[in-house]
């Protein structure tokens, strides 16, 4: 039995090409590979061209979004950076304001104690020159008293005229300038 299934196979071998299969079965298989086909081309190819579709507006969605974003990061970047160099102007010029302000104050201040100092200045020596004035005065009516009294114990007798003792103690007064200025030349 073994040898007719050999001789069987060898006659079936000679007659067909054991690399290409039957007939029917090329047929069935492309029968189904276009049913296959058909149903791919219709039914999952465009749900799948409309899901990239969709992912596709998405992704640019999104992509457009960004550079929307980056856009305003960029303009909002600019702006604050213009605000940031105007503040910047601005403190430079504040600063420069008060620097100048504060020499004017400077200056007004050593005015006010330059003419506080020339007024007070001023006023001592007024006063000076009153109180010298009220010395002298003071003075010439104490040396006049003590002259007259000297002149009345000198000349033994009472200077009690006011005309006297005032010619009296003018005279004396005028020379004793007059002594003292010469003491003062030498």
């Amino acid at each position: 039995m073994l040898q007719a299934l050999v001789r069987a196979a060898e006659e079936s071998a000679e007659t067909q090409n054991p690399l290409l299969p039957a007939t029917y079965d090329i047929v069935w298989s492309a029968v189904c590979f276009v049913i296959i086909l058909v149903f791919f081309w219709f039914n999952v190819l465009p749900r799948m061209q409309k899901l990239l579709d969709e992912r596709a507006e998405a992704i640019e969605g999104n992509i457009a979004k960004a550079d929307e974003a980056q856009r305003k990061a960029e303009a909002a970047l600019e702006q604050y950076t213009a605000q940031l160099a105007e503040a910047r102007a601005e403190a430079g010029s504040i600063r420069e304001t008060a620097r100048e302000d504060g020499k004017k104050i400077v200056a007004e201040a050593k005015e006010q104690a330059t003419a506080e100092a020339a007024r007070v200045t001023a006023s001592a020596q007024s006063q000076i020159e009153a109180e010298r004035q009220a010395a002298l005065v003071s003075l010439r009516s104490d040396v006049g008293t003590l002259a007259i009294d000297l002149a009345s114990g000198v000349i033994g007798e009472s200077l009690s005229d006011d005309a006297k003792a005032s010619a009296l103690v003018d005279r004396f007064l005028a020379d004793l300038e007059a002594s003292e200025a010469a003491g003062e030349k030498k």
